[in-house]
C-alpha cells in the first residue's frame, strides 16, 4: 500500500468532508437511539469567520463528534440569524454605491434589495465552517427570516399580546442615530471618554440674579422645560417658585424642587430636558413639565433647534458653546471623564429619545428562568461563576423594548383600521387581521386595503430568543416528531458576552412556550484575545484570518492548536505557534502511523517478552487516560482532555510504546504484537478523532479492511475497562532507569551498538520481568541482582536501588575523575545553600508547612547525590 511520506492536510480535508456528506453522516432522523442535540449560535448572516467563531464551533463538533461515536443520534442544527441592523446596514452602504438612498426606496423594494444582497452574500459563514470540519446536520439549516420561523414570531407576538404581556408606550429609548432605531437597554456599550463639563448661568427672570448649572451637553438648553434644586438646599431657598430664562432661546422655564438633585454634585442646580434625558423625563412626568424634542432621527436638531436646524448635534456643541461664550452666559469650562453610551452595533453615540415603541412585560415571565438556573439548577452554566452574573441581570431586569425602525426584520403582525391609539389588532396573518378588524368594529364591508401593518419590525432577539423551538417547528406545530425527540436540547455553547442577550432569553422562551428548559447545559467560552489581552476585532487589525491559518497548518493544527490554549470559560491569548504545535502533532501522528504500517508479520515467530510487557502496560495507561479523559469532558474541560491525550499520543505511545515493541531493521514483527499495535492506533485515533477528525479519518481508512465501521466518524468510541495501577507505577520506575542508562550512553560517549551489562543492589521492589525492557531498549546484554557494589562501574541510583555498569575500555579515567569532582562541588555548594536556609530560624517560623518541605526534600536530594557521586569517585 502506498503511503505518503507527508501528509497532505488539503487534499485529506477535502476528500474526507465529501465523503462524510456524500454518506449522509452528519444527517439525524428521531430514532430508538437516545438524541443528543446542539442548536448552532446563528451568526449573523452578513458574518465571516473569525476565531471566537473557530473556538465555539470547533467545541461544538467536538461534543458531537464524541456523542455520535457513543452512540448517541447526534443532531447539531445549523443556520444563520438575519441580524437587523447589521443587514440593513450593509444593504444601505450597498445602495450608496450605487447612487440610491434608502428613503428613495418603498419598503417592498428595499426588502428585495435586502433579499439579493442576502442570497448573494449570506451563508458564506457556513461554507467557512465546513473547512473547518463542523458536522453540522446541513439539511436541517435554518435561518431567522425562513417562513415557518417568522410564523412562529408572529403566534408568540399574538399570544403574548393576548396575555396582556406586550403593550405600546412612550417611553424614554436608546436611539441610535445612526442605524436609526431604538436599541435595548442590552445593546448599549457605555465607553468612558473625556469630555467637558461647562457651566452656564441662567438669568432669573424679573432680577439681575443668575442660576448656575453644568451640563456635558450644552446643545440640549435648546430643549430645557426646567431648573430643579434640592427643597432642603438653603443657597436657592429665595429662588423657589421664581422662574429662570433659557440661554439664547429667551424661554422662561419654572423653578422646581425635587430631592433627586445630589446637593454635593457639580452646581447643585440641574437643567430639565425632558425630551432628552431618562431622569429629566421622570422629573418632568412627576412636574408636569412641557417635553421638547430638539432632535430629528439622524441626530441633527430639528426645527426646535432654531438657527441650528439641520446641523448635527456635535457640529452644533462646538458653535453653541461659542455663541454661549460670546453672549456671556458660558462662565468655565472643566475636563471631565464620563461613560458615554454607543450601540453595540453601528458604534454610534446613543441619543435619549421619547417614542412610541411596544415593549414585553418581563416581570412575570422571568421567575420560571431565574429558578431553573439559581434553584433547580436544570439549565447549569458552565463554568459555575457565569451563575452571579445571570443572577443580576435577571432579578434586575426591565421590560424589554421589541420594536426597531428598520424594514429588514420580521415586521411586527398589527394591523391598524383607524386613527385612534387602540385602532389595531395582532393577528398572525392580514387575512385573520381582516375578521378580526370586522369582528372588533362590526364594519363587515371593511377589505384588506382599509389595513395598514405595522412599519416597525421586532428586535433580532425576538426571532432568536426561540431558536431551540422554532428550528424543530414546536412553536406551529409542538406535537411534530422531531420537536417531541430533539427537545430539550442538550448543550449550548456560546460567549458569556450573550448571556443575557440570548441566552437567558432562551431559557424563559423555553419555559412560557414549551413548558421546559431548552437546554441542559451552557458552555460559556472565553473570548479569543490577542497576546495584548485585546479582543480581536477587524478595526484593531489584530484577528488573523481563519481561512489562511487552516491553510497554512492544516484544519486538525488549527483545532489542536486553539483547543489546547482554552481552559473553560478562560479567555484565550491567541497565538500563532499553538497552530504550528497542531500541526507537529498531526505530523508525529502521521509518521507514527507510517512507522507501523511498515512492519510486516511473520507466521510462528514468538512474542518477544518485552512486548508482552509493553502490551499490558500501554493498554493500562490508555484506560488510565481514558478515565481521566471522561472526567474532564463531564466538567466541559476539554483542552484538558485535549492535552492528556496528546502526550499520551506524543510521549507513551510514540516515544515508548512503539520503540518497545518496534522490530529490528529489515526485520519481521510477530502477529500478536502488530495486532495489539494496530489495535491501539485505532483507539488512539478514536479518541482523537472529535479534536482532529481529517487525519484520524484518513489514517482509519487505511485499516478499514479490520475495522467493524465503514468509517471512523460512526465508529464505536472506547469504552472504560478496568486496569492495573501497579502496572503503571511499576513501568514508571522502569523508564527511569532506562533514561538514566541512555543519559549515561551520551555522557559518556557509549555507542548505542555496544552492548552493556548491568548490575543492581536491589533495595525496593522492581519486578524482574520488566528487566526485558531495559535489554530492549538500551541495548543491555544481561541484569543481574547482586548483594554488594562493584568496583570501576558507572553507578546511578532509581529510587533506593543502586545500579552498576562496568567500565568500557574508552572511558577516560582521569577525564570522569574530574568531571565528577565538579559535580561533586556543585551538589555540595547547593546542599549548603540550602541547609543555610533551614538553619535560619527566622525562615523556619515564618515560611510556610510546604515551602519547608519542599527545603527538605531538597535537602535530601542533593545528600544522595553527593552520596552517589563519592561512590563513583571511590570506584574510579
Amino acid at each position: 500500500m502506498n503511503i505518503p511520506a507527508k501528509y497532505d492536510a488539503a487534499t485529506v480535508e477535502e476528500k474526507w468532508y465529501k465523503y462524510w456528506m456524500d454518506n449522509k453522516y452528519f444527517h439525524s432522523e428521531p430514532d430508538e437511539r437516545e438524541a443528543y442535540t446542539i442548536v448552532i449560535p446563528p451568526p449573523n448572516v452578513t458574518g465571516v469567520l473569525h476565531m471566537g467563531h473557530m473556538l465555539n464551533n470547533t467545541i461544538q463538533d467536538v461534543l458531537v463528534r464524541r456523542k455520535r461515536m457513543q452512540g448517541y443520534n447526534a443532531c447539531w442544527v445549523p443556520g444563520t440569524d438575519h441580524a437587523s441592523i447589521a443587514t440593513e446596514a450593509k444593504v444601505v452602504a450597498k445602495l450608496k454605491e450605487q447612487g440610491i438612498k434608502k428613503s428613495d426606496l418603498s419598503r417592498e423594494e428595499f426588502i428585495n434589495h435586502a433579499w439579493d444582497w442576502t442570497h448573494t452574500h449570506g451563508g458564506l459563514i457556513l461554507e467557512q465552517l465546513k473547512k473547518l470540519g463542523a458536522s453540522c446536520d446541513w439539511n436541517r439549516t435554518k435561518f431567522t427570516m425562513d417562513e415557518d420561523l417568522n410564523r412562529s414570531v408572529n403566534k408568540i407576538f399574538k399570544d403574548l399580546h393576548k396575555k396582556g404581556l406586550i403593550y405600546k408606550g412612550y417611553r424614554m429609548v436608546n436611539w441610535d442615530p445612526e442605524a436609526k432605531t431604538t436599541l435595548s437597554d442590552e445593546e448599549v456599550i457605555y465607553v468612558e471618554k473625556p469630555g467637558k463639563l461647562y457651566y452656564i448661568n441662567y438669568a432669573i427672570q424679573g432680577s439681575e440674579e443668575v442660576i448656575q448649572i453644568a451640563t456635558t451637553r450644552p446643545e440640549t438648553i435648546l430643549g430645557d422645560t426646567a431648573i430643579c434644586i434640592h427643597p432642603e438646599d438653603e443657597r436657592f431657598s429665595h429662588l423657589r417658585g421664581k422662574k429662570a430664562i433659557v440661554p439664547i432661546v429667551g424661554r422662561s422655564i419654572p423653578i422646581i424642587e425635587d430631592s433627586y438633585v445630589d446637593i454635593e454634585f457639580g452646581t447643585g442646580s440641574l437643567k430639565i430636558t425632558p425630551a432628552h434625558d431618562p431622569n429629566d423625563k421622570l422629573i418632568g412626568e412627576k412636574h408636569q413639565l412641557e417635553v421638547i424634542d430638539i432632535f430629528n432621527d439622524d441626530a441633527t436638531l430639528n426645527k426646535n433647534g432654531l438657527h441650528y436646524e439641520g446641523k448635527d448635534r456635535f457640529v452644533v456643541r462646538k458653535q453653541i458653546v461659542k455663541e454661549l461664550e460670546d453672549k456671556g452666559f458660558l462662565l468655565k469650562t472643566e475636563d471631565y471623564m464620563h461613560k458615554v453610551g454607543t450601540s453595540e452595533r453601528t458604534k454610534a453615540v446613543i441619543e435619549p429619545k421619547i417614542s412610541e415603541q411596544w415593549f414585553l412585560k418581563m416581570e412575570d415571565l422571568v421567575k420560571p428562568a431565574i429558578e431553573a438556573v439559581l434553584v433547580t439548577e436544570d439549565v447549569k452554566l458552565v463554568p459555575h461563576k457565569f451563575v452571579n452574573t445571570y443572577r443580576h441581570w435577571m432579578e434586575n431586569i426591565r421590560d424589554w423594548n421589541i420594536s426597531r425602525q428598520l424594514y429588514w426584520g420580521h415586521r411586527i403582525p398589527a394591523y391598524y383600521y383607524g386613527a385612534g391609539t387602540n385602532d389595531f389588532v395582532v393577528a398572525e396573518s392580514i387575512e385573520e387581521a381582516l375578521d378580526l378588524a370586522k369582528e372588533k368594529t362590526g364594519n363587515t364591508e371593511m377589505t384588506i386595503t382599509d389595513l395598514r401593518q405595522d412599519n416597525d419590525t421586532l428586535d433580532t432577539w425576538f426571532s432568536s430568543w426561540l431558536w431551540p423551538i422554532s428550528v424543530f417547528d414546536g412553536i406551529n406545530n409542538p406535537d411534530n416528531e422531531d420537536f417531541k425527540y430533539y427537545y430539550p436540547t442538550n448543550d449550548l455553547v456560546t460567549g458569556p458576552d450573550i448571556l443575557f442577550f440570548w441566552v437567558a432569553r432562551m431559557i424563559i422562551a423555553g419555559y412560557e412556550f414549551a413548558g421546559e428548559k431548552p437546554f441542559q447545559h451552557v458552555y460559556l467560552t472565553g473570548l479569543v484575545r490577542d497576546q495584548q489581552r485585546r479582543k480581536m476585532s477587524k478595526s484593531l487589525g489584530n484577528s488573523p484570518d481563519p481561512i489562511g491559518l487552516m491553510e497554512s497548518y492544516g484544519a486538525d493544527g488549527v483545532r489542536a492548536g486553539i483547543l489546547m490554549s482554552s481552559a473553560a470559560g478562560n479567555d484565550l491569548l491567541f497565538d500563532e505557534s499553538l497552530m504550528l504545535q497542531g500541526r507537529n502533532f498531526a505530523n508525529k501522528i502521521w509518521n507514527g502511523f507510517r512507522l507501523v504500517k511498515g512492519w510486516e508479520a511473520a507466521e510462528g515467530q514468538e512474542q518477544p517478552e518485552s512486548a508482552k510487557i509493553a502490551i499490558e502496560w500501554y493498554q493500562a495507561k490508555f484506560q488510565k487516560t481514558l478515565k481521566f479523559i471522561e472526567a474532564q469532558f463531564e466538567q466541559y474541560r476539554l483542552s484538558d482532555a485535549l492535552t492528556a491525550i496528546y502526550k499520551m499520543v506524543w510521549d507513551d505511545f510514540s516515544s515508548w510504546y512503539l520503540e518497545l515493541v518496534k522490530p529490528d531493521f529489515g526485520q519481521p514483527i510477530d502477529k500478536v504484537t502488530l495486532a495489539a499495535t494496530i489495535g491501539f492506533f485505532e483507539d488512539n485515533i478514536k479518541i482523537l478523532h472529535p479534536f482532529m477528525p481529517f487525519i484520524t479519518e484518513e489514517i482509519w481508512q487505511y485499516f478499514k479492511e479490520r475495522n467493524e465501521k465503514e468509517a471512523l466518524i460512526i465508529s464505536k468510541y472506547p469504552e472504560q475497562q478496568p486496569f492495573n495501577e501497579g502496572v503503571l507505577e511499576e513501568f514508571e520506575v522502569i523508564k527511569e532507569v532506562i533514561s538514566a542508562i541512555r543519559n549515561l550512553r551520551k555522557q559518556k560517549n557509549i555507542s548505542f551498538k555496544e552492548s552493556l551489562e548491568l548490575s543492581l543492589i536491589k533495595k525496593e521492589s522492581i519486578n524482574p520481568d520488566y528487566y526485558a525492557l531495559i535489554k530492549k531498549m538500551c541495548n543491555v546484554s544481561e541484569v543481574k541482582e547482586i548483594p554488594s557494589k562493584i568496583e570501576n562501574a558507572l553507578t546511578f541510583r532509581v529510587g533506593s536501588n543502586e545500579f552498576f555498569i562496568p567500565f568500557a575500555e574508552q572511558i577516560d579515567i582521569v577525564a570522569e575523575t574530574a568531571k565528577l569532582q565538579e559535580e561533586l562541588a556543585y551538589h555540595k555548594g547547593f546542599l549548603a545553600s540550602v541547609q543555610k536556609k533551614l538553619s535560619n530560624e527566622r525562615f523556619v517560623n515564618n515560611a510556610p508547612e510546604q515551602v519547608i518541605s519542599n527545603e527538605k526534600k531538597k535537602e535530601a536530594d542533593a545528600m544522595a547525590k553527593i552520596a552517589m557521586v563519592e561512590e563513583s569517585l571511590a570506584s574510579l
